[in-house]
């Protein structure tokens, strides 16, 4: 994983588990690595990972399980798919908007690239 410097490590990292949910890669009740697999695998500090695991479970997207490890909530999904909308419509959105409007580009620009992205998308 390539981590950037726009934003903290443990988010980008939250944003990898979400990834994996909205992908159904992870499916409800599913456990996650645990903090030292992830930790390694993505070559980071434990407590980066534990950091990221705590956020994510007061976001109701993982529970720990205690003695076992973290498992995917039964609202999971739901509740990824609101953190990652929310983040979208705050940071993501506005940008998109201004490149749109300076650009002088209009809805209907769109329809077609975002056909092209979603077939390929869905071919992978």
């Amino acid at each position: 994983m390539q981590f950037n410097s726009s934003q903290s490590i443990y988010l980008q990292i939250a944003d990898f588990v979400c990834e994996r949910i909205l992908l159904k890669e992870w499916k409800a009740e599913d456990k996650v690595p645990s903090v030292r697999e992830l930790a390694v695998q993505l070559e980071v500090n434990p407590n980066t990972v534990m950091r990221t695991y705590d956020w994510l479970q007061q976001s109701g997207i993982i529970y720990n399980q205690r003695g076992i490890g973290f498992f995917i909530a039964p609202g999971g999904l739901q509740s990824a798919l609101a953190v990652k909308k929310k983040e979208f419509m705050e940071n993501d959105l506005p940008v998109f908007f201004r490149n749109l409007y300076l650009l002088g580009m209009k809805w209907e620009d769109l329809k077609e690239p975002f056909q092209q992205f979603k077939q390929q998308f869905s071919s992978k």
